[in-house]
């Protein structure tokens, strides 16, 4: 029987409901049928989120991966002891609270390189907050591919039932995202979606991609990139054997996604399909940091401030981002 790999659950910004959708969703016990999850923070966090959630869950304090007894009933946890919730009230963006928050990830990061966790979700973090605590990337993905030391390209994923979107560009003003439209990024995208999809365990891929001007720019009339490079690179990739099609007016490709024609949509800049994903999937939606050799998952919404401490917060997109996880890190396994 193969074993089923072991997850490091980060609890989220303790200013937010991450304590509370992480012991919500473990002690509904789904977690175990599909991986063996550590949480790996502080145990006063833990015990906040069992207070918000209302839930009386027991863990067990564990020095380190190897030494986890998981049989036990408890949930393991690795007690970093370094963040103390009574400092930061519940919806308060903190920023000694993001540092903390970028201080336990790199932390399992190590782990990850270490082979001692096989991948890694979180609840959500303050990426604000994180910046200003001295974490100063854009986002966390750039954030986990400075720690991994990764080379080349690599991109937010963003999960919902119906479909998958990947971007050219990303965290960036959209009037330099636009000069940065490029044979060559479009390839990569297109390629990490392919793998990213396969990854998650779909055989044969179908990837929409985007155009970047209004109704693929008229011929030329409202732009021509669409005529001198995301065509010409959509021939091309699909001549090599990648199931892409393309360019597709974003006013368009994502009703035929969500008809099912497409398993992923590559867009040329973030919002154009964020939009379409938040609002089609905004509790169940799952973002994955694609094209690094770690696993990274976490639901695509945020801290919830206004909710954080009422006992009120969905489990739905924590589940579905740990199931994710569970099932690209047993893909690197098996």
């Amino acid at each position: 029987m193969k074993k089923l790999p072991v997850l490091g659950l980060m609890l989220g910004d303790a200013t937010g409901i991450g304590p509370e959708i992480s012991v919500k969703l473990l002690a509904s016990g789904m977690p175990h049928s599909v991986a063996r999850v550590v949480v790996i923070g502080d145990a006063r966090v833990f015990d906040l989120g069992c207070r918000d959630a209302g839930i009386r869950l027991a863990s067990r304090v564990f020095e380190d991966i190897d030494s986890i007894e998981w049989s036990d009933d408890a949930i393991p946890l690795i007690d970093l002891g370094n963040v103390d919730p009574a400092k930061y009230p519940h919806g308060v963006s903190s920023d000694e609270s993001g540092r903390l928050c970028g201080d336990t990830l790199k932390y399992m990061i190590g782990l990850a390189a270490a082979g001692k966790i096989d991948g890694i979700c979180f609840a959500p973090l303050n990426k604000g907050a994180m910046n200003r605590g001295g974490w100063k990337y854009p986002d966390e993905h750039q954030m986990f591919a400075a720690l991994t030391e990764h080379k080349g390209f690599f991109g937010e994923m963003n999960v919902i039932k119906e479909f998958s979107t990947f971007r050219v560009t990303s965290h960036i003003a959209l009037k330099e995202a636009v000069n940065l439209i490029s044979p060559e990024r479009i390839t990569a995208a297109v390629r990490l979606a392919d793998n990213s999809l396969r990854a998650s365990g779909v055989a044969q891929p179908r990837i929409g991609v985007a155009a970047l001007n209004p109704h693929c720019g008229e011929n030329g009339l409202f732009g021509d990139e669409e005529i001198r490079i995301i065509r010409p690179t959509v021939d091309a990739l699909r001549s090599g054997g990648i199931n892409c099609s393309g360019p597709i007016s974003s006013d368009v490709i994502f009703l035929k996604a969500l008809k099912g024609e497409f398993d992923g949509v590559v867009m040329m800049y973030h919002d154009q399909g964020q939009i379409a994903t938040k609002l089609l999937g905004f509790n169940k939606g799952v973002t994955v940091t694609a094209g690094l050799n770690t696993v990274f998952t976490t639901p695509a919404h945020g801290t919830a401030y206004d909710i954080a401490g009422k006992g009120v917060a969905d489990t739905g997109a924590l589940e579905q981002a740990l199931r994710i996880a569970a099932r690209m890190a047993a893909a690197k396994l098996h």
